[in-house]
């Protein structure tokens, strides 16, 4: 493909909670960066989630006037799982919106929010471990990848849903009588402004997804103050995100190769679960290095639009 310097790139972090796009140039200079609503496909549905992805891709094109966008990758959940065969089916309904058909002049890419996490802080053949919301390991060598879990908040073992699921019962535990007494409760119903156990319940059941990882925050803080609940439930979803790697590192013979694993997620920001995490995979992978990016994970994004261009 013939480029010219003034030739530009868009890179896209779709999430699901938020979906951040960038406009670069060819030397991965980020010129302009927006953020819109989720586009999870699992979690919003093909029509709803590639709404949000257009309207951040047209924030940053409305900067690219006069220019030409020579490639676009975008890294979107659940591409790696249920959606992994239907990458045309989300190109089609993305060409819906005509205010974006700029981008398939050029090229085009769609992959996981994984392998856009993995190139914000290396590139090439790795691992990455995302423990955010939810936890999934995902793995590359050469022509062969290796994924485990990343099933969504019912078995997303290892990550703050997972956490917080088991912080509320603790809590509940702990008011009935039928478990330890832990500084969970205080501290929680201290944030939330809590009086009574239906108002814990009313706050958590009517909004779910967005209470219930957020509880996590509070199993750390409690860890740190040597509650022995929370340490144990920290401890507990360490032990499933270092199942999920090992299970990748054995798939991909990764145990005695010099091995970069990135790093991300809000709960990888527990010294505790950290901690553990690097401990039990040194032990089964000694040459790893551990990265944590610290750039933004759509720069990953970017890098690979970039890279498409060299194929």
């Amino acid at each position: 493909m013939f480029l010219k310097n003034h030739d530009y790139v868009i890179g896209v972090d779709g999430g699901g909670t938020k979906t951040v796009a960038t406009l670069a140039d060819l030397n991965g200079k980020i010129l302009k960066m927006a953020r819109t609503n989720s586009s999870h496909l699992r979690n919003l549905g093909l029509e709803k989630a590639v709404e949000n992805l257009a309207e951040a891709i047209y924030q940053v094109l409305k900067e690219a006037k006069g220019k030409k966008i020579s490639s676009t990758f975008i890294g979107l959940p659940a591409v790696a799982e249920e959606f992994k065969f239907k990458k045309k089916e989300i190109e089609k309904e993305l060409k819906k919106h005509k205010k974006i058909s700029k981008i398939f002049k050029g090229r085009v890419e769609i992959d996981s929010d994984q392998k856009v996490a993995f190139w914000a802080g290396a590139k090439g053949c790795g691992l990455i471990l995302n423990c955010g919301t939810g936890c999934v390991v995902h793995g590359w060598w050469k022509d062969k990848e290796a994924h485990t879990s990343g099933w969504g908040w019912l078995a997303d073992e290892g990550g703050a849903f997972f956490i917080g699921q088991k912080v509320f019962q603790a809590i509940l535990k702990d008011l009935d009588g039928r478990g330890q007494k832990t500084l969970l409760t205080k501290l929680i119903f201290k944030k939330l402004k809590i009086k009574r156990e239906d108002d814990f319940l009313n706050i958590v059941y009517q909004n779910p997804f967005k209470i219930v990882p957020s509880l996590s925050i509070f199993c750390d803080k409690a860890s740190q103050r040597e509650d022995k609940v929370a340490k144990g439930i920290m401890v507990e979803a360490a032990k499933e995100a270092i199942l999920a790697a090992k299970a990748v590192i054995k798939s991909l013979n990764f145990q005695k190769k010099k091995l970069s694993l990135v790093l991300v997620g809000s709960v990888l920001k527990s010294e505790i679960f950290l901690k553990e995490v690097k401990k039990e995979i040194k032990k089964i992978a000694p040459r790893v290095e551990f990265i944590i990016p610290k750039k933004e994970p759509v720069a990953g994004a970017v890098k690979l639009a970039i890279e498409e261009l060299k194929k």
